[in-house]
């Protein structure tokens, strides 16, 4: 099911939007899987409702236009399950991280993966980079080595697991701007949704712990549609404008994270944290600048 690239729109006012309410839904997946993990659910659970409520509203978006095998088809299959591979990979490492680190710490290193971008666009998308760009990935590298601090008694070893996020989520966003504009976004959901409840589910089954309250389970539930939501809107988002224009407004996620974190759980990040995500905001800004020129 492809979508032509001519149906492009130069609209980046509503992308920049778009972008904006995507990173906010993603901030709530993440508040909402460290209230669970607090109370003492599995990662693993918490990844399966993930996707298993992405993929129940993907099939249920499809079926609204009539369910043929033609709706599920697209010629770029292995790249659409290798970017729903990725992302499964990145939630998965995330929620598990949470049970360690405050909400802060785990997106400050994450956003180290637009500095990765930079660094793979020349091996995998066959781009020149600059000098002024090789500054900017070493100094995001610093900035990523000022929020863990490796050799000091902040170092936690669950700090490796958003390095890795950060890696998979650059790899995804690289496969996303490949295909937004030739595969259409619903058939990307629903192989995203697909292959994460069926890679979680047999051990959700096993871990599977049922919510002590209403609220929980409301947040359970709220994972896969915040999640689909904030997918369906960041891939739309570069439809209407480029990942030039678009990439400086990701950076709203550790805003909104910073203020979730601090009311929902009373959490202030120490100042490493932040001149560390400052140094990686500053290194992604020039990365971003220097790719408009």
């Amino acid at each position: 099911m492809a979508v032509s690239a001519g149906l492009l729109e130069d609209r980046p006012h509503y992308g920049i939007m778009l972008m904006l309410g995507a990173w906010f839904l993603f901030s709530l997946v993440d508040t909402g899987a460290k209230w669970l993990v607090i109370v003492g659910l599995s990662a693993f659970q918490l990844a399966f409702m993930r996707y298993a409520g992405h993929f129940l509203i993907s099939v249920a978006v499809i079926a609204k236009g009539g369910i043929t095998r033609d709706r599920f088809q697209t010629s770029h299959m292995w790249q659409v399950l290798s970017r729903a591979m990725l992302l499964v990979m990145a939630t998965l490492s995330n929620f598990y991280a949470l049970n360690f680190l405050p909400l802060t710490v785990t997106s400050a290193i994450m956003f180290s993966s637009p500095v990765i971008v930079c660094a793979l666009s020349g091996p995998l998308l066959g781009e020149r980079v600059g000098p002024w760009r090789w500054f900017a990935i070493l100094l995001g590298f610093v900035g990523v080595l000022v929020v863990i601090r490796p050799f000091g008694e902040a170092f936690h070893i669950a700090m490796l697991l958003p390095l890795f996020n950060s890696l998979s989520l650059a790899l995804y966003s690289i496969m996303t701007r490949k295909l937004a504009g030739v595969v259409a976004t619903e058939t990307m959901q629903f192989y995203m949704g697909a292959l994460g409840t069926a890679v979680m589910l047999p051990m959700a089954i096993w871990v599977w712990q049922w919510p002590a309250s209403l609220l929980d389970w409301v947040i359970l539930i709220s994972l896969g549609v915040f999640g689909w939501a904030g997918h369906q809107l960041l891939t739309n988002a570069h439809r209407f404008g480029s990942a030039n224009t678009l990439m400086p407004y990701t950076y709203s996620f550790m805003i909104y994270l910073s203020i979730l974190s601090y009311l929902v759980f009373d959490h202030i990040p120490d100042h490493w944290t932040v001149l560390g995500a400052v140094i990686i905001v500053i290194s992604g800004l020039i990365i971003w600048k220097r790719e408009q020129r």
